[in-house]
């Protein structure tokens, strides 16, 4: 196997492959996004021994300080900078495009055609958005994108029906494959629950925890719960609200900490700032998982009706962590066998009522975390990852029969 030269992964004598070099086309930290996070994420999870990554990493402004799996920088706008970008994916032997309209140069992100139209290798897409109501250019840009693709993957089967039938993809060349989390499992987690254990907060007489997190904008939702938690000031001890992440960098370039200074005005006129707290720290992975084993719910009250895909759902379940979240469209897929609670969107009496249901009616908080935890092993990076291997051997396959014939 050549890292950079068009060639195709060597094959065992039963014709299986035996290493793979792949080839990304993301975001990548230090950029803070969840592109980026999802294929930081998802690298670490493929390298091995035997199979090399790198990345073609879109950027605003090139960098010499990059991580050393960053092959190649593509800065939105530059001359030549699809061309170049396809002639380093092309050394690989995949091509997985992670795809954001927000992410690419050009009205809605077109310039990734550019790049995509220029790859001769196989492309796996994989599709982080997949809009309802697309404009005429957003359902143009994907039609072609899914054109080009040898097979394309979304993280639920939501997605994939959209596809299906909003935009008569055909289906057996969707793959779904779910957003992965690494293991913040804890060993006794859930017989602690469901034998009526208490977290150590509780013991020392602090109120129980509800937990938002990720990166700040509006559209989060989270002044419904704000609203929410001056509703339950009557359990004892109070519950407390974390929200933990920082402003959305995009946000902050055009709006400030407008929105963040909403939110804490807002505390502060329903007399909930003495539990509400911000912590506008963009953590580390460690320090982030030891945050969700410490909260006793997590709330997502997203206002958005279209989100097919969220990291920090999957992140909450796969904790063994009992939610509270609106009904956007991964949240009813993943919660539906009885892992989490829906609510309505923008409704701080729903979110009330819910978060009090979890925090105080017997066995409900236990039997919410048991479901998560039987859903967990399945959202782990390594079965995840696992599953884009076995996609990657077949498009090879495919592609050395292609040439053999």
């Amino acid at each position: 196997m050549a890292v950079f030269g068009v060639s195709l992964s060597p094959l065992d004598r039963e014709g299986t492959h035996v290493s793979t070099s792949y080839g990304f086309l993301s975001t990548y930290p230090p950029t803070q996004c969840g592109l980026a996070t999802f294929t930081s994420a998802l690298v670490s999870s493929l390298r091995s021994p035997r199979d090399v990554v790198g990345i073609v990493d879109v950027v605003d402004v090139a960098s010499s300080r990059r991580p050393a799996e960053v092959r190649h920088q593509w800065v939105r706008g530059q001359r030549g900078g699809a061309e170049s970008a396809a002639a380093r994916l092309n050394g690989f032997d995949i091509v997985l495009v992670q795809h954001e309209y927000g992410i690419f140069g050009g009205p809605d992100g077109q310039d990734v055609l550019d790049v995509v139209r220029a790859v001769t290798r196989p492309v796996i897409t994989v599709l982080h958005t997949v809009l309802n109501t697309p404009t005429l250019r957003q359902k143009a840009i994907l039609d072609e994108l899914i054109l080009l693709s040898d097979t394309v993957v979304t993280m639920t089967l939501t997605a994939k029906e959209r596809l299906v039938h909003r935009y008569l993809v055909d289906g057996a060349k969707v793959m779904v494959i779910p957003h992965g989390a690494i293991d913040t499992r804890v060993g006794d987690q859930a017989s602690a629950r469901l034998s009526g254990g208490r977290t150590a907060a509780r013991a020392a007489g602090e109120g129980p925890i509800v937990l938002t997190w990720g990166l700040l904008g509006e559209g989060k939702g989270i002044e419904w719960g704000i609203s929410a938690m001056a509703q339950l000031r009557d359990i004892h001890p109070a519950p407390r609200y974390h929200v933990v992440g920082q402003t959305h960098p995009k946000v902050l370039e055009r709006d400030g900490e407008a929105y963040r200074h909403g939110l804490e005005a807002r505390a502060r006129e329903l007399g909930v700032d003495d539990v509400v707290t911000f912590d506008a720290r963009y953590l580390a992975t460690g320090e982030l998982g030891r945050l969700v084993q410490e909260a006793d719910v997590i709330l997502l009250p997203y206002d958005s009706r279209e989100q097919v895909t969220s990291g920090v759902l999957v992140e909450a379940v796969t904790a063994g962590k009992p939610v509270v979240s609106t009904g956007f469209p991964h949240a009813v897929e993943l919660l539906s066998s009885g892992a989490g609670l829906l609510v309505e969107r923008q409704n701080p009496a729903a979110i009330a009522a819910a978060l009090r249901r979890v925090l105080t009616e017997p066995g409900l908080a236990g039997s919410l975390a048991a479901e998560a935890d039987r859903l967990s092993p399945a959202l782990l990076w390594s079965a995840v990852a696992q599953q884009y291997r076995d996609l990657a051997s077949s498009a090879l396959d495919t592609e050395s029969d292609r040439v053999s014939a």
